[in-house]
């Protein structure tokens, strides 16, 4: 009767233990965040400041950090 009564205290003592490390962040399998996707990066012709294509002004002449700029190199 020992015996059973030390089982049953083991196996729930294991299952509390694991139970508890399954709410660690780190065991849970979840990846890593991934890293931030490259851009391609364009210059201004008028200061020379690189700045992501996607946030470009776009002119006539070419990209453009800012909309001043390009009324500046276009104007």
């Amino acid at each position: 009767m020992r015996f059973l009564l030390l089982l049953v205290t083991a196996l729930i003592g294991v299952w509390l233990w694991r139970s508890h490390r399954a709410g660690d962040e780190t065991l849970r399998g979840n990846a890593p965040p991934s890293p931030p996707l490259l851009q391609d990066m364009v210059r201004c012709p008028v200061c020379s400041v690189h700045v992501p294509k996607t946030d470009a002004v776009v002119g006539q002449r070419g990209l453009y950090c800012c909309a001043e700029h390009r009324r500046r190199a276009e104007g």
